[in-house]
């Protein structure tokens, strides 16, 4: 039986759960949050014990992996008290708020030599893989993105402090796509705006943004984001070759290639699918199918870190 705990009693960590309850060759033993109702509500739905202090968890549960599901600020040792264990770990994105603390708990990850995978569950829709199929070898002329959503209801999203603003909490699933699609990101250009959300108490990010960005393989690309308007959410990305252009949104694939249209739906859950591919392998200790890697979803995290020194500081900056 493959032990798994959970720092952070979020959301996304229900949807973990409910995931991993399924399968047979997975126990849950713990559930950490600085809430302690949230821990032990968790505890009572999926099973294992509640802790509000993550190093009494690992200690006294003992498991073999750890799901991080925390907000971008929070970020506080939990990984590197894992990786002293050998615990394995999958972690929510984006992986940290600074580039200092992606950096301190990825040399942890290193020395301690454990798989760790990161949730950028886009990567694991089939046909993402069939849209990368279709890109490889072909020039790209132009890749956009966009993620429309409403305001969030945790406080800490609202808070540049803490959150890191839109595009590096909920944007960042595209920047990440884009470069898994289309190449290393060299250079961003940025401009955010406000005023649609003054009525928004404890709020300081921006309520829409524009990043241009600049690939290393020439291409041209942009990603819009924006959270005042919450009745039409959509995410996705589109990009242009010389003969085909493709869309994908939410799983499914648009392919155009002179007067032919192909449409490709997913059939996978890419949330069950990252999960699945993380816990085969900590058992395996195979590691070539994770997707997203700590020191590749790091880079995702320094374009997104870019964008909002970009929009501090007016000019394009280098990841």
């Amino acid at each position: 039986m493959l032990k798994v705990a959970f720092v952070g009693c979020g959301g996304i960590q229900g949807v973990h759960c409910t995931n991993l309850s399924r399968n047979p060759e997975v126990g849950i033993v713990g559930h950490c949050d600085i809430e302690p109702a949230r821990a032990e509500a968790a505890a009572a739905r999926y099973g294992g014990e509640s802790f509000t202090d993550f190093n009494a968890m690992f200690d006294k549960t003992k498991p073999h992996a750890a799901f991080i599901s925390v907000p971008p600020y929070a970020h506080c040792g939990m990984e590197e008290a894992a990786a002293e264990r050998g615990i394995h770990l999958f972690i929510e994105k984006p992986v940290a708020l600074t580039r200092d603390t992606a950096q301190r708990i990825a040399a942890a990850i290193r020395r301690s030599r454990i798989i760790c995978s990161v949730g950028y569950c886009f990567r694991y829709y089939e046909t993402v893989a069939t849209a990368r199929k279709e890109l490889k070898g072909r020039p790209i002329a132009l890749a956009t993105g966009y993620w429309r959503g409403g305001l969030q209801d945790a406080s800490w999203w609202r808070k540049l402090d803490k959150s890191g603003g839109q595009l590096h909490e909920q944007s960042t699933h595209i920047f990440d796509l884009l470069r898994y699609l289309c190449g290393e990101v060299k250079e961003v250009h940025a401009i955010g705006s406000t005023g649609c959300m003054s009525h928004v108490t404890d709020y300081d990010i921006h309520d829409s943004s524009v990043v241009s960005l600049r690939f290393k393989n020439g291409a041209s690309g942009a990603v819009f984001s924006s959270c005042v308007n919450g009745n039409h959410r959509a995410a996705g990305v589109n990009i242009v070759c010389p003969d085909l252009e493709l869309a994908l949104k939410e799983g499914k694939l648009i392919l155009r290639e002179g007067e032919r249209t192909t449409k490709i739906r997913s059939t996978l859950d890419c949330f069950e699918e990252e999960a699945r591919v993380f816990i085969d392998a900590v058992k395996t200790q195979k590691q070539n199918r994770i997707r997203s890697t700590y020191s590749d979803a790091v880079k995702s995290l320094l374009v997104t870190l870019a964008a909002n020194e970009s929009m501090r500081s007016g000019m394009p900056v280098k990841p």
